[in-house]
């Protein structure tokens, strides 16, 4: 929905080519200031709901690296990334290995580790890329797709003259 809507449309023109997309009229400064208090007020509201949880604000609840940040790098690495659907999938798959072993302990995440390792292995682009390869499958197409329209009109006329 928003790769599609007109802003969408803005930041991935300023992604390809700012200039050419300031010479097609998208204002570049504006996306890019809406782009930036955006991410800034998403970023301070996932911030204060950390907090919220944690119960504290100390330097070990926003950086503990057993808290969230590997388990951040688990779910992307095991889902894929580079899509949507790889993040969903990662916290599925995340979600359901925490509750199947939830009394295991430190043993928890050396299980997560395991799993990220032989994932990289087997699958390096994620679950999600390996089945959108295997399968040529995407739930939520954003990437675009070249078509060729005309060319081979054109070299069957070339061959008849």
């Amino acid at each position: 929905l928003l790769l599609r809507s007109r802003w969408g449309l803005a930041m991935t023109a300023i992604r390809d080519s700012e200039d050419a997309s300031e010479s097609l009229g998208v204002e570049t400064w504006r996306t890019k200031l809406v782009v930036y208090i955006a991410t800034a007020g998403m970023t301070g509201l996932i911030g204060a709901l950390i907090f919220l949880q944690k119960l504290r604000i100390s330097p070990d609840a926003a950086f503990s690296v057993n808290d969230w940040t590997a388990l951040v790098i688990f779910i992307v690495v095991i889902g894929g990334i580079g899509s949507i659907e790889g993040p969903i999938i990662g916290v599925i798959v995340f979600f359901l290995l925490r509750e199947f072993a939830a009394d295991w302990g430190a043993w928890y995440m050396i299980l997560l580790g395991g799993i990220a390792v032989v994932t990289m292995l087997i699958a390096p682009r994620g679950i999600w890329g390996w089945i959108s390869e295997r399968y040529d499958l995407q739930l939520f197409p954003v990437r675009r797709q070249l078509v060729v329209v005309g060319a081979a009109d054109k070299l069957d006329t070339r061959e008849q003259e």
